[in-house]
This record gives structure tokens, C-alpha cells and sequence, in this order.
């Protein structure tokens, strides 16, 4: 049987956990190697002034998975809405439903604080992900455009 899974808001004790996992998804999309960076969202992660909050799964008193999550306004809805930055759960760990207590968690957060919805965007060919969010998510029709500054 496996061990059951808690979901904190991320802490500083939570960083030597934490950090690999970061690494893990930047790796997973991949994104270069850069420490900086890692450096900049932790900061970012414990400015009471920055939007982007954290949350770990532990199990086994480790932490195995990660969400990053903020408030974003929707003017269509006329509302604050939820928006998903990250979500990765340590390889090892996947199958023990970790990245859908974190997803239950952020369901939890979103009614508090009046978010209708909670939305993120995934890769097309995150296969294993996208059963999870096929599950406890509604899959939309709207595609993603980035355009470069400068």
C-alpha cells in the first residue's frame, strides 16, 4: 500500500526537496541548466510581494511533488481566476496519485479565495500529465502563441 501523501505550502525546510524536483521539471521541458534562475523562483516563491506561490507533496517525510500557482485577473470573467504555472512530481513517486492531491489542494485554494477556475497549459506530448488533467480538468479549444520582446 502507499504511503499516504500531504500537501503543505511550501516552507524554506522545504528547499533541499524542492530543489531537484525544480531541476527535474526544467529538465523535463528542456529548459538549459541555470542555478540562477533556480535562485530567482525560490526568491520569488518567499516575496510576500510576488504573485507566484508554492506547494509540496511529501510522502515518506520526502517531498515528491511540486505546484507553482498564482491569482491572475480574467477581464472576460470580470475576476481574479487561478493559474497553474508547474506541476512535477518526482518520477519515482508518480502512480501514487501525488500530482492529484496537489491539483485537489489548488481545487481547495481557488474556492477560498473565489476563483471560479484554475487554468495551466501542458505539452502537447505530456502524455502521462495529460490523463491525470483529463481526469480532474476540462481540456479547452484555445491553442498558446508566444511573442518574442524586441
Amino acid at each position: 500500500m502507499a504511503e499516504s501523501v500531504t500537501v503543505l505550502p511550501l516552507a524554506r525546510e522545504h528547499e533541499a526537496g524542492w530543489r531537484p524536483l525544480f531541476r527535474g521539471y526544467r529538465t523535463f521541458y528542456k529548459w538549459p541548466e541555470d542555478e540562477a534562475v533556480i535562485d530567482r523562483v525560490w526568491a520569488w516563491l518567499h516575496d510576500p510581494a510576488h504573485p507566484l506561490e508554492g506547494l509540496v507533496a511529501v510522502q515518506g517525510g520526502r517531498v515528491v511533488g511540486l505546484a507553482h500557482f498564482r491569482g491572475e485577473p480574467s477581464p472576460s470573467r470580470g475576476m481574479e481566476v487561478g493559474f497553474l504555472n508547474d506541476l512535477f512530481v518526482d518520477p519515482n513517486a508518480r502512480g501514487g496519485r501525488v500530482g492529484e492531491a496537489l491539483l485537489e489542494d489548488l481545487r481547495r485554494i481557488a474556492t477560498a479565495r473565489g476563483w471560479p477556475i484554475v487554468r495551466w497549459i501542458t505539452a502537447d506530448d505530456n502524455y502521462r500529465a495529460r490523463t491525470l488533467y483529463d481526469r480532474v480538468a476540462k481540456k479547452t479549444a484555445w491553442n498558446l502563441y508566444e511573442m518574442a520582446a524586441g
